[in-house]
């Protein structure tokens, strides 16, 4: 297993990596953008997490983390010392898994890894049904690949969760209590009810691009259907 962590900071830098050290985990550790960038175009494919600070003395994390989804699907959780909602929103907008606001417990943010590799993992564990086709489009859970015709959609860990639980839940209305627990979990209690709009959002503008046809669908006062 490989963790990225880019973090300007080296004193928090070395204390996430003693805090996450185990003998199965590599650590990459970058502190510029650009050093962070030209790791993920050399070991990219192999990592299992990135942690990422969004004010790097070159530039803002946000962008690094733009590069990484046109390509990749590792999950990302973001550091910050901007305890703002729209930060949040901003950061699971473009694809970030989880967020973290300065200062934290290291013991925190092991538990807030810990669940976020968990979950990557049950996404990828053994369902009963690992392949589906819907339109024009093949979700292929077992090797991850997810196609809309000829182009390649690269889903967040938690937009392939929700994806899986609304395909085998097809016509059924889910509220946002069942979608927060299945997504979450016992973790959900850390994780604001914005989460689950921007991640509902963000798989609709990759999915349901055609206006004739919508699967994805508001359930006014209940929750959602896929259809």
């Amino acid at each position: 297993m490989i963790i990225q962590i880019v973090e300007d900071d080296r004193a928090l830098s070395d204390g996430i990596e003693i805090t996450l050290a185990d003998e199965k985990i590599t650590f990459k550790k970058e502190y510029l953008i650009k050093d962070a960038t030209d790791g993920f175009n050399k070991y990219g494919k192999d990592l299992s997490l990135i942690i990422l600070d969004i004010n790097l003395p070159d530039g803002i994390g946000y962008d690094y983390l733009k590069t990484v989804r046109e390509t990749s699907n590792v999950p990302v959780l973001i550091l910050t010392a901007n305890d703002m909602e729209m930060d949040e929103v901003k950061g699971l907008t473009m694809g970030a898994d989880d967020f973290l606001t300065k200062p934290f417990s290291l013991a925190v943010l092991r538990a807030r890894v810990n669940a976020l590799i968990r979950r990557s993992r049950i996404s990828q564990g053994n369902n009963e049904s690992l392949v589906y086709t819907l339109d024009d489009m093949t979700f292929d859970f077992e090797k991850l690949i997810f196609k809309k015709g000829d182009e390649e959609l690269f889903l967040s860990v938690n937009e392939q969760r929700l994806l899986k639980f609304f395909l085998d839940n097809k016509s059924r209305v889910l509220t946002r209590d069942v979608l927060m627990d299945r997504l979450w979990g016992d973790d959900g209690d850390y994780v604001d009810e914005n989460a689950l709009s921007v991640t509902i959002n963000r798989l609709r503008s990759k999915i349901d691009t055609d206006k004739k046809s919508k699967h994805i669908n508001t359930v006014y006062g209940q929750g959602y259907r896929f259809e």
